[in-house]
C-alpha cells in the first residue's frame, strides 16, 4: 500500500471507538478547515469510527494526497470505504489497525502530514502510546490536530472521570514530542488544539 510499511499487531477488535454517534455534537466540515489541508497532503485519521472526518478530509483534499482511515473496527472500516467509494473518493484508504501499538497504524515512519485524534483520547487506555505513535508517523514539523469532549455535560458525552481536559491533553502531547500552536472552536461541546511535532519521540 502507498506509503505504509507491513508490521505486525495484536489488535483487540472488542475495543470500540464508539465514534458514530458523537459526530453530531461537532462539526467534521468545518472543524477540517481549520487543520489547513492543502491537496498533495497525507492525512491519518487515528480511530475514524464512522468516517465523519475522513469524508471531510477526502473533499478537502480535492483528490489529491491521501488520508488514511485507522480503527479497531473491521465493520466502521468496511463502512467507510463504501462511503468514500460512493462518494467517489478515490485516495480513501482504509487500515485494520490499533493506534496504542507502537507501528500499530501501519504508517511508515516520517510519513504524515497530518494526524487527526477526534472523539477518541477519552476512550484510549494508554493515551501516551498513541500520541508516540501519531509522532512517529508525522514528517518532521508535521501537525497533530486533537478534538475531544470538553465536558461530561451530565452524560452527554464521556463520564467526568473518562474526560481529557486540555491542560491534560497539552501534557501528552508535549510529553510526546509536540509543541502547541493554537486552540480552535470545534463545536458547542468539544475543544480543538493543534500541535507541531518538534522531538522524535522514538
Amino acid at each position: 500500500m502507498h506509503g505504509m510499511q507491513a508490521v505486525k499487531s495484536n489488535i483487540n477488535p472488542s475495543r470500540s471507538t464508539r465514534k458514530s454517534g458523537m459526530q453530531n455534537f461537532a462539526h467534521p466540515g468545518r472543524n477540517v478547515s481549520a487543520f489547513e489541508i492543502k491537496p498533495g497532503m497525507a492525512i491519518a485519521d487515528f480511530g475514524s469510527g464512522s468516517g465523519a472526518y475522513v469524508l471531510a478530509i477526502g473533499e478537502a483534499l480535492r483528490g489529491m494526497g491521501h488520508v488514511y482511515a485507522i480503527d479497531v473496527q473491521r465493520d466502521l472500516l468496511s463502512r467507510v470505504k463504501n462511503e468514500s467509494a460512493r462518494m467517489g473518493y478515490k485516495n480513501v484508504e482504509v487500515i485494520w489497525g490499533d493506534v496504542e501499538r507502537l507501528y500499530g497504524s501501519k504508517l511508515a515512519d516520517d510519513s504524515i502530514d497530518i494526524v487527526l485524534i477526534s472523539n477518541l483520547l477519552f476512550q484510549l487506555s494508554d493515551k501516551p502510546s498513541a500520541l508516540l505513535e501519531a509522532n512517529r508517523v508525522l514528517k518532521p514539523g508535521g501537525r497533530l490536530a486533537v478534538i475531544d469532549w470538553a465536558d461530561s455535560f451530565r452524560g452527554m458525552g464521556p463520564t467526568q472521570r473518562d474526560v481529557v481536559a486540555k491542560e491534560k491533553a497539552n501534557s501528552l502531547a508535549y510529553d510526546a514530542g509536540f509543541e502547541f500552536v493554537r486552540e480552535f472552536p470545534a463545536g458547542a461541546h468539544h475543544y480543538g488544539l493543534i500541535y507541531k511535532k518538534v522531538n522524535q519521540s522514538i
